[in-house]
């Protein structure tokens, strides 16, 4: 596959600094009388530094500023750096190997960048690096794409063939979403999850053990595990995206994922790159569209004169990718109904239409099933629907609906449903099931 570009977490991943900097914090916060030390340090490590500290001071209790409290930690840290924190075994011939073969590296850390330097400094490794980076001088966490953004941007190599290097789980599951491939450099003493580290990781070693320049050469990614099924995500153009949190999730859930023109927004904003980019560009800003094009490698462009929508052409472009992979479709939409009504009703049209795909739409207030003899005809809500409103709304002549587990407040139970009588306002129980008897129908679960 080949390697261009290389993104070095420090801590755990260069230098065996976790137990020290685990020792750090949670002598400063004894020191202070914070309460529940271990809980505190979990909770704020995939923070950036300069978070961190300032969360000590904001949410903890610690009575110095969050500057004071980053002064003394940044202290006893480059102390440590310099006397007691070892180099990770084989790291300083891995890096040399990547350097003789002209590959460009920039360490991107949480900590800040002159005690980087001196644990690099310190090991005699600093002159394999391009730069380095703070997340917390570029933007935010590990737990969003912005420092792995800014690391490609200055070493200027391709996503595909640029690798990043890191032993935190949070860290791994942002750079894959980004698009990266990943290493994960993993030890049995940081208290990491391992089968967590494993899934996030193209190449997954104890150390560097398992990792040479040989090896990511000849690395192929494993097919698309799909068990018969892909599951495609559309990130559509809403002018109200939906949460990056909840892109993220649906991604993570996803064999396949396309932005659909102003989606390449929300997905770069939730830092995951998609498989295929499609649509006119009429609404996506220029930025989003940059990166989505940079990262696929696979684009199809409709001038505005086309006769179907761009959510049409990415349900066709889904299809023929199921196809060619030999597996049923299965669809979810996301980002398509916000802010305005004319979309959510274009959405739905196409979805009805594509009923054999079981699709659905995922929005952080609802999640909408197309129900259809011909696709999905039945969905269980179960424990997710208790306390919430279920909606169904005929969207195909001669419908019908049956249920179990749900109580019509206007005794409409077991009646044909018409295009223009809606069942609504419903109590939802465990057992709760609906089934579309004939015709197609628009099941909602609202919050």
């Amino acid at each position: 596959m080949g390697i261009t570009g290389a993104i070095f977490d420090c801590d755990g991943t260069l230098v065996d600094s976790m137990p020290m900097w685990h020792n750090v914090v949670v002598e400063l916060l004894r020191d202070y009388g914070v309460p529940n030390v271990e809980h505190v340090y979990e909770v704020t490590e995939p923070l950036s530094l300069g978070e961190m500290c300032e969360a000590f001071h904001s949410q903890y209790g610690v009575p110095l500023p969050g500057e004071q409290i980053l002064a003394e930690v940044k202290r006893r840290v480059r102390e440590a750096y310099r006397t007691t924190v070892p180099l990770i075994p084989g790291c300083g011939e891995f890096l040399r190997s990547l350097r003789d073969a002209g590959v460009r590296m920039i360490v991107a850390s949480s900590t800040t960048v002159p005690e980087v330097r001196v644990a690099l400094a310190a090991h005699g490794i600093e002159d394999c690096f391009d730069d380095v980076i703070c997340a917390g001088d570029v933007g935010r966490s590990k737990d969003y794409p912005d420092v792995y953004l800014e690391a490609l941007r200055r070493l200027g190599t391709n996503v595909q063939t640029t690798w990043l290097f890191e032993d935190a789980p949070f860290g791994l599951r942002t750079a894959r979403r980004v698009g990266l491939r990943t290493v994960c450099i993993f030890n049995d003493h940081d208290g990491r999850d391992e089968a967590f580290c494993r899934q996030q990781a193209d190449i997954f070693s104890h150390g560097y053990v398992d990792v040479s320049l040989p090896i990511i050469r000849d690395f192929e990614p494993a097919p698309t595990r799909t068990d018969g099924i892909m599951r495609a995500l559309l990130v559509d153009g809403s002018p109200e995206p939906s949460s990056t949190a909840l892109v993220q999730e649906l991604s993570d859930q996803a064999d396949f994922v396309v932005a659909v023109d102003r989606g390449a927004r929300a997905l770069l904003d939730a830092g995951v790159r998609p498989d295929l980019l499609c649509g006119d560009a009429d609404s996506v800003d220029p930025e989003a569209l940059a990166w989505a094009r940079s990262g696929t490698g696979n684009e199809i462009e409709y001038p505005s004169e086309k006769y179907c929508t761009d959510l049409s052409i990415a349900v066709s472009c889904a299809r023929h990718e199921a196809a060619r992979r030999g597996a049923a479709l299965r669809l979810t939409v996301t980002c398509a109904t916000g802010g305005r009504p004319d979309h959510a009703l274009a959405a739905l049209g196409v979805l009805v239409s594509a009923a054999d795909a079981c699709p659905r739409i995922v929005e952080d207030s609802f999640e909408c099933q197309i129900l259809s003899p011909d696709g999905q005809a039945s969905w269980r809500l179960g424990e997710r629907g208790v306390g919430r409103t279920f909606s169904a709304i005929a969207v195909a002549p001669g419908t019908t609906l049956s249920e179990r587990g749900l109580k019509w407040e206007l005794d409409h139970k077991g009646i044909p449903l018409l295009g223009d009588q809606p069942v609504s306002n419903v109590v939802v129980d465990a057992d709760a099931t609906v089934t579309c008897d004939s015709g197609a129908v628009a099941a909602y679960l609202l919050s």
